[in-house]
C-alpha cells in the first residue's frame, strides 16, 4: 500500500487510533497511540522518542531518535481491542538526520537478510512453532487441566481461549496453519505457514501481545516463559527455515538421501558449528536453560538427524511432490527469543556454513538422551551451553554474532545478559532453603 492509499483506508475505515510499535534489544515489544491526524507527518518524518529510556538503545546525551513506521505492516486490529477503531504499525528506528538506528533488531534482521542476497538467495523463509501456556493467573503456574498431545478435551476456557486466537490471528491476515494443544499440562501451540523472516519477526511480535489479550478477556494468563513448570516440558519455538532464489528452493535435492541439496548441507553445517555461540541469543534468559535439559523434548546435544526429536537439527519428511517443503527446523530457541535477531543469527550461521562449505557430518537417529556419554564422545557429540553464563561467554568469542549484530548492540546485549546472571547468580532460591538450611 502506498502513502497516500493508506491515508485513504484510513479515512474510509474510520480509524480512530493508530497504534506504533517497535521492538527493543531483549524482544519487548514497545510503543504509543497516535492521533489520525498526525498520521501523515508520521509517514513523513517519523515520530521523535527518547531512546535512553528503552533498553539497549542509546545513552542520555544521544537520546533523540524517531519511529518510521513501515507501510507493509499496516493492521487494522480487531473491535475488541481497546474499543475504538485502531490500526497498528510496527516501525523502524532511525536517528534524526534519517539514517538507520544500528540498534534496532529489525534493522540488524535486514541486514542480514541483504547479506544472503549477495549469495543469491532472494528469500529467507521461516515456519515457526510457537509453545505457550495458559495459567489462572500471573501470581502462580497452576496447569488448567491434565490435557496432553493433541488432546482435544477438556473444552476449557483454555481451549476456547486458543480458538478465538486462531480466528483472531487469521482475520489479521497471519496464516496460522493448526492450533493444538502441546504435550505438557496447559500448553499449546501456533503452528505458522512460512514466509520471510522479517515478516514473521513482525507477526509473532503481535501473535503473543494477541494471545496475552485474549487470554486476559477469558479470565487467564498466558505466558511464554521458557519453562514455568518444574517437571514438564518447557515451551520452545522451533523454526522451520529455507532459502529461495525468486521460486527455487535451494535446499531441495531429488538425489540426496535426505533431500538435502549441497547449499542445504552446508546450511545445516553452519547451525551447528555456531550453535553454542548463537544460543545466548535464541535462548536469552536465565529461565531458558532449565528448559534445555534431557528428557523433556529440547535438544540439548548437537546433532541432526530426520525422525531424532533429541537432535538440535531436524529434517522433517515431505511428500516427493512438493520439493517446496524441503526444510530444516532448528529446535533450540524458546518463545521468549526476541524474533528479529534470533532469525538474524541463525540465518548468519547457515551463510557462514555455506560460504566456507562447512562439511555436514553423519546424522543422528538415535536417542542421545539415553546415549551413554563414552558413545557421545566417540561420536563426537558436543551439548549446548548449559546455563545463560556459559552461553553468554561463547557468544562474547563470537565473531559470526558480533560482525552480524554490529559491535555497540553486540557490546550492550553481551552486557545486558552479564547483568542479568548476576542477578539470579547473588539470589537465595526456594531450593537452598529446603535443601540447606534445616541442615547445615
Amino acid at each position: 500500500m502506498l502513502r497516500d492509499e493508506l491515508l485513504v483506508e484510513v479515512k474510509n475505515s474510520e480509524i480512530e487510533v493508530v497504534r506504533l510499535w517497535f521492538t527493543d534489544v531483549l524482544g519487548m515489544l514497545k510503543g504509543f497511540s497516535l492521533r489520525v491526524e498526525d498520521l501523515p507527518r508520521a509517514l513523513d518524518e517519523g515520530i521523535g522518542f527518547d531512546g535512553s529510556s528503552v533498553e539497549g538503545f542509546v545513552r542520555i546525551e544521544e537520546s533523540d531518535l524517531l519511529l518510521l513506521p513501515d507501510l507493509s505492516t499496516f493492521t487494522l486490529l480487531p473491535a475488541e481491542f481497546g474499543g475504538v477503531r485502531t490500526a497498528v504499525m510496527i516501525c523502524d528506528i532511525v536517528y534524526p538526520d534519517g539514517t538507520a538506528f544500528e540498534s534496532d533488531p529489525r534493522f540488524v534482521l535486514k541486514n542480514t537478510l541483504e547479506h544472503a542476497k549477495s549469495f543469491k538467495f532472494e528469500h529467507f523463509y521461516v515456519g515457526p512453532e510457537l509453545e505457550y501456556f495458559y495459567f489462572p493467573s500471573e501470581s502462580e503456574p497452576v496447569p488448567l487441566d491434565s490435557g496432553g498431545y493433541f488432546d482435544i478435551l477438556p473444552l476449557d476456557r483454555a481451549a476456547c481461549a486458543r480458538k478465538q486466537t486462531f480466528i483472531a490471528l487469521r482475520r489479521l491476515g497471519i496464516d496460522v496453519e493448526a492450533s493444538h494443544h502441546e504435550v505438557a499440562k496447559s500448553q499449546h501451540e501456533l503452528d505458522f505457514r512460512y514466509t520471510d523472516a522479517l515478516t514473521m519477526a513482525d507477526r509473532l511480535q503481535m501473535t503473543k501481545l494477541i494471545v496475552k489479550e485474549i487470554a486476559r478477556k477469558n479470565g487467564l494468563f498466558a505466558s511464554f516463559m521458557p519453562k514455568p513448570i518444574f517437571g514438564q516440558n518447557g515451551s520452545g519455538l522451533h523454526i522451520h527455515q529455507s532459502l529461495f532464489s525468486d521460486s527455487k528452493n535451494e535446499f531441495h535435492s531429488p538425489s540426496d538421501p535426505y533431500n538435502l541439496s549441497e547449499t542445504a548441507r552446508h546450511y545445516v553445517a553452519g547451525l551447528l558449528e555456531h550453535s553454542k555461540e548463537i544460543t545466548a541469543v535464541t535462548n536469552q534468559w536465565v529461565n531458558s536453560y532449565k528448559r534445555l535439559v534431557p528428557g523433556y523434548e529440547a535438544p540439548t546435544y548437537i546433532s541432526w538427524g530426520r525422525r531424532n526429536r533429541s537432535a538440535l537439527v531436524r529434517v522433517p519428511s515431505f511428500k516427493p511432490s512438493h520439493p517446496l517443503s524441503c526444510r530444516v527446523e532448528y529446535r533450540a530457541p524458546d518463545p521468549s527469543c526476541n524474533p528479529y535477531l534470533a532469525f538474524a543469527v541463525m540465518l548468519a550461521a547457515g551463510l557462514e556454513g555455506i560460504q566456507k562449505k562447512y562439511p555436514l557430518r553423519e546424522p543422528i537417529e538415535l536417542d542421545i538422551y539415553t546415549m551413554p556419554q563414552k558413545e557421545r564422545n566417540e561420536r563426537g557429540i558436543e551439548s549446548l551451553p548449559d546455563s545463560l553464563y556459559a552461553a553468554v561467554l561463547e557468544m562474547e568469542r563470537s565473531e559470526l554474532v558480533k560482525k552480524t549484530f554490529g559491535e555497540k548492540l553486540f557490546a550492550k546485549y553481551v552486557m545486558n545478559k552479564h547483568k542479568e546472571w548476576e542477578r539470579y547468580r547473588v539470589q537465595v532460591t526456594d531450593y537452598e532453603l529446603r535443601e540447606y538450611l534445616p541442615t547445615l
